[in-house]
C-alpha cells in the first residue's frame, strides 16, 4: 500500500513539473512532449530535470536556494542518468559559490571579469612585438589599471 501511495505522489509531482514546462510551449510542442513522455526516455527525464533547475535562479533567499539545490541534486543523483549526475556533483562542489550570488542580491555577474579578460587579451596581442616581458607587463598595467601615460620628451604633432 505504501508503494502505491508513493507512486501516486511521484506521478503528481511529475504532472506538476510537466505542467510548468508546458506552460510556455506551443500546442504542437506540448503534444510531441506528451507523446515522448509515454516512453519514459532518459533524454526526456534529463530535459525535465534541466527545466526544473531553471527555478533555482528565481529564488531570492540564499537559504531557500540552497534547499532547492540540495533537493535537486539528490533527485538528480537518484535518476541513474550519468551526465546529469556529473552536473549534480559539480553543482554540489560549487554550492557555496552559487549561493554567494544570492547573498550579493544578484547584483554581480561575470560580465566584469569577461570585460577585463578581453581587454587583457587585446593588450597582449598588441604587445606581441615588444622585446621584453617587462614592456608587455607595463602595457597591461596601463590598459587594465587606467594608469596615466607618461609625458614624452618629443612632440610628434
Amino acid at each position: 500500500m505504501d508503494s502505491v501511495a508513493c507512486n501516486i505522489k511521484k506521478t503528481d509531482q511529475d504532472v506538476n513539473q510537466l505542467m510548468g514546462v508546458l506552460s510556455y510551449m506551443t500546442d504542437k510542442q506540448g503534444i510531441k512532449l506528451a507523446e515522448l513522455l509515454k516512453y519514459n526516455l532518459r533524454s526526456i527525464r534529463s530535459y525535465l530535470l534541466k527545466e526544473e533547475f531553471q527555478l533555482f535562479w528565481q529564488y531570492t533567499s540564499p537559504y531557500w536556494a540552497g534547499m532547492f539545490l540540495d533537493k535537486w541534486c539528490t533527485k538528480t543523483m537518484r535518476s541513474k542518468i550519468e551526465p546529469m549526475k556529473k552536473v549534480a556533483r559539480m553543482l554540489r562542489r560549487h554550492r557555496p559559490l552559487l549561493l554567494n550570488w544570492f547573498r550579493a542580491k544578484k547584483q554581480f555577474s561575470s560580465g566584469i571579469v569577461e570585460g577585463f579578460n578581453t581587454k587583457a587579451k587585446l593588450t597582449t596581442r598588441k604587445a606581441y612585438g615588444f622585446r621584453t616581458y617587462h614592456a608587455a607587463e607595463i602595457a597591461l598595467y596601463h590598459a587594465l589599471g587606467a594608469l596615466p601615460v607618461p609625458e614624452t620628451a618629443h612632440e610628434f604633432f
